[in-house]
């Protein structure tokens, strides 16, 4: 090992890493059949004996890069997805090289550092209160459950219960509060937490998702409030200005899921629809949505630095002591330095750069309605940030056409079913999309969808 060849491999990677990128803008979203196909030549027995580095890399690259989707190209609409951004990419990079694992402040010095500077800049960009605690886990179900830990801890604590020691057993019940379409992610959270998937109390919504203020039930006892910055269909927020000050008088812990939607306070011609959100406790975001940064990448922010502390912090004789360590605050200890990737981010963009990529994807969103209202199909929302929502006619006419349009391969859109509507849903949210990307998949949706209504009716 010590003999090896690390220049001569890291180029070659480098080289088709580099191939790859460079070709997303002229190859097909989705991959072809015979590319999916071609994926059954890794399912082989293992072999007795090493082969070169090299052989693996171009069996790799030469079997999975054609069956990769290319999420991180300019035409992927699908779940909210970004791709990375450069700079982020070549930080993912050289963190990878360095392989620290960044539990402990005085084992990873570098890393940890960039971690603590990442998250002022965070905090500082997004509103929130300067002494908020902050965790780089691996997504925003993560974030919920980390925020959902530190709140549980609070609720209880202030009922008189140590969660942390005793467990829910025999604990004081808690009431967790959420709108009608709070996201999947959220109740996967709550019962990993142990406070339940069908316990929640739903609250009614309006015609766009947002949770309507005046349906608030009465609060008493420990209780989370669940609300939204961000509809994953529309893209709306409930009005957290109006709720949460009147849910914290009452004792209630106010958590914020900010998937993608909390990105909205950067941007000054968007930051109105997230008004009153500093106001919460937590909150939970992906930067591997719109701060486009390599998966895997959501944060977790905490106002009581204390809670979270002692819902995750653990100690052992063998494991450093100091002030600040990252593992006091997220669920791992194993982990890697995430917060690298997103430091790079906001170190490349400033602040100007972020707002410029929110204003422009929310701009391309609506240009995207535009084109297909003009075209005659249904734009099923109000298009109030980057979420598009477009039917075709009918749900079965819909799901052909959205069918016909993944096959094609000029774009990747997904499907949903929304308060009754079946529909193409169209995220906008990556750096790489141009105003003639959204230009050539208007085209390609409104050619691809009268042909395959057109066959439909010749039936």
């Amino acid at each position: 090992m010590p003999s090896f060849d690390f220049k001569k491999l890291l180029r070659a990677t480098t080289d088709r890493a580099v191939r790859y990128l460079e070709g997303l803008d002229r190859r097909r979203v989705s991959p072809s059949a015979e590319a999916i196909d071609g994926i059954r030549a890794f399912d082989v027995p293992l072999q007795n004996e090493p082969i070169d580095p090299e052989l693996v890399l171009d069996e790799l690259d030469r079997i999975g890069s054609p069956a990769t989707t290319a999420m991180a190209g300019p035409r992927y609409f699908g779940f909210v997805v970004g791709g990375s951004l450069p700079t982020a990419l070549a930080a993912n990079w050289l963190a990878t090289a360095w392989d620290q694992k960044t539990a402990f402040a005085s084992a990873a010095p570098a890393t940890a550092a960039l971690e603590q500077v990442a998250l002022k800049w965070l905090l500082d960009l997004l509103g929130l209160p300067s002494g908020c605690a902050g965790a780089f886990v691996t997504g925003t179900t993560v974030a919920h459950v980390t925020a959902l830990a530190a709140a549980r801890h609070a609720v209880l604590h202030r009922a008189g219960w140590d969660v942390e020691a005793n467990g829910l057993f025999g604990a004081p019940p808690v009431t967790v509060v959420a709108g009608a379409e709070a996201h999947p992610s959220l109740f996967k959270a709550l019962g990993i937490v142990g406070l339940g998937r069908n316990r929640v109390v739903r609250v009614p919504v309006d015609d766009q998702g947002r949770m309507h203020a005046d349906a608030l039930p009465s609060i008493a006892g420990p209780t989370i409030l669940c609300l939204q910055a961000g509809n994953v269909n529309t893209g709306s927020f409930d009005p957290v200005h109006l709720i949460a000050p009147r849910a914290r008088e009452a004792g209630a812990w106010v958590h914020v899921d900010g998937a993608f939607g909390l990105w909205a306070r950067v941007a000054p011609a968007f930051a109105h629809l997230a008004e009153g959100i500093e106001q919460a406790d937590s909150w939970a975001t992906d930067a591997h949505k719109w701060l486009n940064v390599p998966y895997d990448s959501g944060i977790a922010f905490v106002r009581d630095a204390d809670a979270l502390r002692k819902s995750m912090a653990v100690t052992a004789e063998y494991l450093p002591a100091a002030i600040e360590n990252p593992s006091d605050y997220t669920p791992e200890f194993s982990r890697r330095a995430r917060g690298v990737d997103i430091w790079a981010a906001l170190r490349s963009l400033g602040r100007t750069g972020l707002a410029d990529l929110v204003e422009r994807n929310c701009r391309q969103a609506r240009r995207f309605a535009a084109g297909l209202s003009a075209a005659g199909f249904e734009i099923v929302n109000d298009v109030v940030l980057n979420q598009v929502l477009v039917s075709f006619g009918t749900p079965d006419e819909t799901r052909r056409v959205i069918a016909a349009i993944q096959r094609e391969g000029t774009l990747w859109a997904g499907d949903t079913v929304w308060q009754g509507h079946t529909a193409m849903r169209i995220s906008v949210s990556s750096w790489a999309t141009t105003d003639e990307d959204v230009d050539r998949s208007i085209e390609a949706i409104t050619r691809i969808a009268r042909t395959t209504q057109a066959t439909a009716a010749a039936r």
